[in-house]
């Protein structure tokens, strides 16, 4: 371990030390404070004889001339166990809910890396979240990651929530170990009492595990809670052969952190002032999902962000569409109508959705009812903004039930209490209840076969009574 008084420039949460040597990237440091106070830190950059460290707490204090650095020798590694299950932490790692800290039984560098593409394995089998509009429209897979994209004031934290509760494996999977790992990264006091409250309440703390970071906190822990939490998640799977959800909340913070950092270190500024290796950075958390050969377990993603201004193409949404496989959208518009959760379908997509539906995973009709609810919704939200020109009695009979399905849609599919878990195959159902209502010449993307075995029973409840025989015809 060496020791050097070389504090050359200290701004915001970073420390410029020179003159250093043998000094390795992610490093861990212990800065001590003129007041004897002593700090952990981090090894952000290294070059020929300066190291720049992001200090894990406040700067303040800190001076040149009497500020000491003094570099580990090893990275930051996390020590986990199966006995973190129903616990809650900080965003560094530390016991929130004032019990011991777990006995480690291994310690692991949180630094991880994106899976061997050679090792890995297709996703598949299907997992049951609860909400319709996400296990029949945009099915999540195992292995696989699937962001939200929010906006500010949706309630995306309700969703988070909801998944994380009710969410199971299903199929041949039904009996093996589910987990899930919940990290929540510069939020409120107000939203980290909201989730532990949840969780305990509703039991779902038993087979999760929480990292709180909140806002008040130093921004660098930031960039290291969703590490803490995919390593927790890695060794669960991969050594415990648990199959693990990771719901990350939200990634926005993340992004905001890297680029006070990037500014800090005064590298040149890429789109919007983000740092220009932002995609390769979200690249090292996103590719830590999936499933590996030779391994039980698997490690599967869902990410949560709010777009600023509603914008989609923002750089945080834009770079993350590009890395994950889809993504589910929520709607201002929806939100505003008083639909709960308000996740859209129709900018909503799951790319791997075909390798976790079907006969041996959902049910055989899962793909067509789908597609016509897909279909059913879109031709009615067409013609609404026809009907506001031209009226709805201008409108076909055909299209007149169109709007009246995708009225019915919205507010009996996509609308469901926070705490309202339906099975696949009750949404499925609900589906077939919706499309019902519609003529059956419109349902050209469900196979016949399916309309006769599934559709009927609900086609007989929606059917108008037959008229009244005519006297004459009595006699």
């Amino acid at each position: 371990m060496k020791e050097y008084k070389t504090v050359s420039q200290i701004a915001g949460p970073l420390v410029f030390v020179e003159k250093v040597s043998g000094v390795g990237y992610n490093e861990l440091v212990e800065v001590t404070l003129p007041n004897g106070e002593k700090q952990k830190g981090q090894v952000l950059d290294i070059s020929e004889e300066r190291a720049v460290v992001q200090i894990f707490g406040s700067t303040s204090g800190l001076n040149i001339s009497q500020t000491s650095v003094k570099f580990l020798g090893e990275t930051m590694k996390l020590g986990v166990s199966t006995d973190m299950l129903g616990r809650i932490f900080t965003g560094l790692g530390e016991p929130r809910d004032k019990s011991p800290k777990p006995v480690a039984e291994d310690h692991i560098d949180i630094s991880g890396a994106a899976i061997n593409p050679y090792s890995r394995q297709e996703p598949k089998d299907f997992i049951q979240t609860g909400v319709s509009t996400i296990d029949c429209m945009n099915t999540l897979v195992r292995g696989q990651k699937l962001p939200i994209f929010s906006a500010s004031g949706l309630p995306h934290n309700q969703l988070a929530v909801q998944i994380a509760r009710q969410s199971k494996v299903r199929g041949k999977g039904e009996k093996e170990d589910f987990a899930v790992i919940f990290a929540a990264v510069g939020i409120t006091h107000e939203e980290a009492s909201f989730f532990m409250r949840d969780f305990e309440k509703t039991g779902a703390l038993e087979r999760a595990v929480l990292f709180l970071n909140l806002a008040d906190d130093p921004s660098v822990e930031r960039i290291i809670t969703p590490r803490l939490a995919l390593t927790t998640a890695e060794y669960l799977a991969f050594e415990k052969d648990m199959h693990v959800l990771v719901i990350i909340t939200d990634m926005t913070n993340y992004c905001e952190a890297l680029r006070e950092i990037a500014s800090a270190r005064q590298e040149v500024p890429g789109r919007r002032g983000y740092p220009g290796y932002m995609y390769t950075d979200l690249s090292t958390i996103y590719e830590r999902a999936g499933r590996v050969k030779g391994k039980k377990g698997t490690i599967t993603q869902f990410p949560i962000l709010t777009m600023p201004g509603d914008d989609i193409t923002h750089p945080i949404p834009d770079l993350t569409g590009y890395i994950t496989e889809g993504q589910i959208v929520l709607s201002r518009d929806l939100h505003r109508k008083n639909i709960s959760p308000p996740v859209d379908p129709l900018p909503s997509l799951s790319r791997l959705m075909n390798l976790g539906i079907g006969k041996e995973r959902t049910r055989e009709d899962h793909r067509g009812v789908a597609d016509q609810l897909y279909a059913g919704y879109a031709n009615g939200r067409d013609l609404r903004s026809l009907s506001a020109v031209v009226g709805e009695e201008s409108l076909t009979e055909v299209d007149r039930k169109y709007l009246k399905f995708a009225d019915a849609f919205e507010k009996r599919f996509i609308m469901q209490g926070s705490n309202e878990d339906r099975s696949i195959e009750q949404t499925l159902d609900l589906g077939w209840e919706l499309l019902s209502t519609l003529p059956e010449t419109e349902l050209k993307r469900v196979k016949l076969e399916f309309i006769e075995r599934y559709g009927k029973k609900f086609r007989k409840e929606h059917a108008a009574p037959a008229p009244a025989a005519p006297a004459a015809a009595k006699q």
